[in-house]
């Protein structure tokens, strides 16, 4: 009795084991081709796979030498997947190289080398052509612009006003003096100095810089912020080229702006028409000396040119590592393929 039930639980059982058998050698098969088919185990996922939110950034040269953070673009603007780095170690691995010209424009140093088909070149300057040489080294080679011109791919403005939700009350800082004017780099046959020596012969200009009245940076504000009237004389006259000159040294101290450079059409883009005087919408040097003599007299209407403050505000965003997290942020936002086939042809025009 007990012979024949073991026999027809063995007899049951065998078909189980050997179904339970032949699955056990299709999962060993299955096993064995994934292994060598590299389709469907990627054992070195690419970099496009692992990263594809994270951008390597090389800056190439620090801009005029001077040194700043590299780890800011997430913890202080809220920047993500942004990593600066200046080891020119990592060239073959940067998704992007950021060039100031400044730095690369009497030495040429481009970077050398095969360059990856994923890599973009942005072309970084904040000087006027006057300033600016060898353009034509970059012919093809760039593939986005940052500059202070508004039709760059990375719009880089000395300053700008913010618009404010509620009327503000704006105190003019108290004026003691008529007209000052600071100059770094001296041209003496550029147009603001043919123009400054003739307006100096009809009213008084206090002029601080080189070879002029020194000023330290640290009484800089406390005394042009004296001043009713101070000279934003350009050293070029180029397309949005509008610096601290008007932004820093005027608006923010709470001076009214003479601005010499671009034309007024190309200021009112930026700022109100009534916030400051351009040198165009005179005859002659004469002629603006005696208008703003009559305004040193006339105080309200002086302080009309301060009617903008109601209702804005003037910002300077300062700092290198914004400007590199900013190009990191327009390189997340803009993939596409996009070449420059001359920096020199676009900038001058």
């Amino acid at each position: 009795m007990k012979k024949r039930l073991y026999k027809q639980l063995l007899t049951s059982a065998l078909p189980i084991l050997l179904v339970f058998f032949i699955i056990l050698l299709i999962l060993k098969n299955f096993s064995s081709q994934t292994q060598e088919c590299p389709s469907l185990v990627q054992s070195n996922p690419s970099k496009e796979l692992l990263d594809e939110d994270q951008l390597l950034i090389l800056v190439w040269t620090w801009p005029f030498n001077e040194i700043f953070p590299l780890d800011t673009c997430q913890s202080v603007y809220g920047i993500s997947g942004c990593n600066l780095t200046v080891d020119r170690k990592l060239q073959n691995q940067a998704d992007a190289v950021i060039i100031h010209h400044y730095d690369i424009m009497t030495n040429l140093d481009l970077p050398k080398g095969a360059r990856p088909r994923y890599q973009r070149w942005v072309w970084f300057n904040m000087e006027p052509p006057i300033i600016t040489k060898n353009l034509r080294i970059l012919d093809n080679n760039i593939n986005l612009t940052m500059t202070y011109r508004e039709d760059s791919d990375i719009f880089l403005p000395y300053g700008f006003l913010r618009p404010m939700k509620k009327t503000q009350i704006f105190k003019i800082p108290y004026k003691s003096k008529l007209v000052s004017w600071v100059v770094s780099r001296w041209y003496p046959d550029n147009k603001r100095t043919i123009y400054y020596d003739e307006l100096k012969k009809h009213i008084d200009i206090d002029v601080f810089g080189k070879d002029h009245q020194q000023l330290s940076w640290d009484n800089f504000s406390s005394t042009i912020t004296q001043y009713k009237f101070y000279l934003a004389f350009e050293n070029s006259d180029h397309k949005d080229y509008i610096t601290e000159k008007l932004w820093g040294n005027s608006f923010i101290l709470g001076v009214v702006p003479v601005v010499l450079g671009a034309p007024r059409k190309n200021y009112e883009r930026f700022i109100p028409p009534d916030s400051f005087i351009h040198v165009d919408d005179f005859p002659s040097p004469k002629d603006l000396a005696l208008f703003l003599l009559e305004l040193d007299k006339d105080k309200a209407r002086y302080e009309q040119y301060f009617n903008w403050r109601l209702n804005y505000i003037p910002v300077r965003e300062m700092g290198w590592d914004k400007f590199y997290c900013m190009a990191c942020r327009e390189l997340q936002e803009n993939k596409g393929y996009k070449i420059v086939p001359s920096v020199e042809k676009w900038f001058l025009s």
